[in-house]
């Protein structure tokens, strides 16, 4: 059974500094693609970034490039995201994903960024 857990979030001013990490269990995941996306209230789930393990390779929105960064373990189960330069509008629950055929969803997190 695929579980996705994250942590990390909270509460943090403009122009703060959040870690988000996500730990997956239940197999093998070096074939995945794994990253994050976002809700914020009445809006619909974006995508925000995500590293594809088999290519090395990583890709972000456009409206968060520059600011957030992320990155993976070696044991290619935990991704990380380090979001810096935070605005208000970055403030929704944070999801992590992991694709392949399917994909499978994380609880959430939430991000609140405080003007």
């Amino acid at each position: 059974q695929v579980q996705l857990v994250e942590s990390g979030g909270g509460l943090v001013q403009v122009g703060g500094s959040l870690r988000l990490s996500c730990s997956a269990s239940g197999r093998t995941f070096s074939s995945y693609t794994m990253g994050w996306f976002r809700q914020a209230p009445g809006k619909e789930r974006e995508f925000v970034a995500h590293i594809v393990w088999s290519a090395g390779s990583t890709a972000y929105a456009d409206s968060v490039k520059g600011r957030f960064a992320i990155s993976g373990d070696n044991d290619k189960k935990t991704v990380h995201l380090q979001m810096n330069s935070l605005k208000p509008e970055d403030t929704a629950v944070y999801y992590c994903n992991a694709h392949l055929v399917w994909d499978y969803w994380g609880q959430g997190t939430q991000v609140t960024v405080s003007s």
